[in-house]
């Protein structure tokens, strides 16, 4: 099993990874956790430059074939070598990800976000994707993360990055579960389990 993790900012996504992986080894059940961009040494380079609040003058399309790129080593050197190996992999943000940042939030269009992420995927699309489903407005952090690029931008970008999440969910209700984050990390946290739990994808 693939399964991803995908939400706007500050909804509390890392947090509940990190949950998951603790309630997992507490429980003894295999998993192996990745992120997006990263993963890898060629792909946490490469994020390394998309972050980077200097790279002011990056253009949009520059900046998401440099995620594609990240992308495709992950894939190639990662997930699906682990997938082979009928591991159960997590990974905080893919390609949903690329389409909702820069497809609606760059306004570059989700058909050309899909189209050069197609061979940097290769057909390792995620058998699951959990999204916190938070709007923007209501997120929980406080406190914007000064030294990443991608979370320096104004309020009209993530409400557009928002709803391009909900227009993929509609697309794809098979795929995407669906789960309001609470205020309490640990209901989050339950939610989550029950959800994989009812899927067999955990115990």
């Amino acid at each position: 099993m693939f399964i991803t993790f995908e939400g706007t900012e500050g909804v509390g996504k890392s947090v509940q990874i990190r949950f998951l992986k603790e309630y997992l080894e507490n429980t003894n059940q295999k998993a192996l956790f990745i992120r997006e961009p990263g993963g890898t040494k060629i792909s946490e380079s490469i994020r390394d430059i998309i972050t980077n609040p200097d790279n002011t003058e990056m253009s949009y399309i520059t900046e998401a074939l440099l995620f594609a790129s990240a992308r495709a080593q992950l894939v190639q050197e990662v997930i699906k070598p682990a997938q082979e190996k009928g591991e159960l992999i997590f990974c905080d943000r893919f390609v949903d990800s690329s389409v909702a940042y820069q497809g609606y939030g760059r306004d570059l269009g989700p058909d050309f976000i899909w189209n050069i992420n197609k061979p940097a995927v290769d057909n390792c699309m995620p058998d699951y994707t959990i999204f916190l489903n938070l709007h923007p407005k209501n997120s929980f952090r406080h406190k914007v993360v000064e030294n990443d690029r991608m979370e320096l931008q104004k309020a009209e970008f993530y409400e557009k990055v928002y709803n391009g999440f909900l227009d993929i969910a509609a697309k794809d209700p098979k795929r995407y579960i669906l789960i309001t984050p609470c205020q309490e990390k640990a209901e989050t946290h339950e939610k989550i389990l029950n959800a994989l739990r009812e899927r067999g994808i955990i115990k």
